[in-house]
């Protein structure tokens, strides 16, 4: 079975900061916001709507696509490919409030740094450290 998905890793600027935005999920690991793909919707529109249902952030720009992340795993009796296609997005407004889901732990702005220890998902960290390297250089 397969399982598409979209999300985004945002940031945004405080000062000579870059600072990630991660949420905690229902097993208490750091990670990007994202969701299922409906029907119609393409994957960009998807990490969009994501966000703004699971951080409240509606402020947001698409600044590239930065890759797709794979992985398995067992859903009762079916094993279950889900594919994640990952975003970079600018918070644009620093006074919108972050809004998590019910099912979340936690939402929190890290710096780089402090993101990369969090995440517990490799694939998810390659990205995070390319995602690093776009700011840096300002593409958009």
């Amino acid at each position: 079975m397969r399982e598409p998905t979209a999300g985004g890793i945002i940031f945004r600027i405080k000062g000579a900061d870059v600072e990630v935005l991660l949420i905690q999920d229902a097993k208490y690991r750091w990670t990007i916001p994202k969701g299922h793909i409906e029907l119609g919707e393409s994957p960009k529109e998807t990490a969009v709507r994501e966000i703004a249902e699971e951080t409240g952030l509606k402020n947001v720009q698409v600044l590239s696509w930065l890759g797709k992340v794979e992985f398995k795993y067992r859903r009762q009796d079916r094993l279950v490919l889900m594919t994640t296609q990952v975003y970079l997005m600018k918070a644009l407004d620093d006074h919108e409030g972050l809004q998590k889901e019910k099912w979340m732990h936690s939402i929190r702005w890290f710096s780089f740094k402090e993101a990369l220890d969090k995440i517990e998902y490799d694939d998810i960290s390659k990205l995070l450290l390319l995602a690093k390297n776009r700011i840096k250089v300002g593409e958009k």
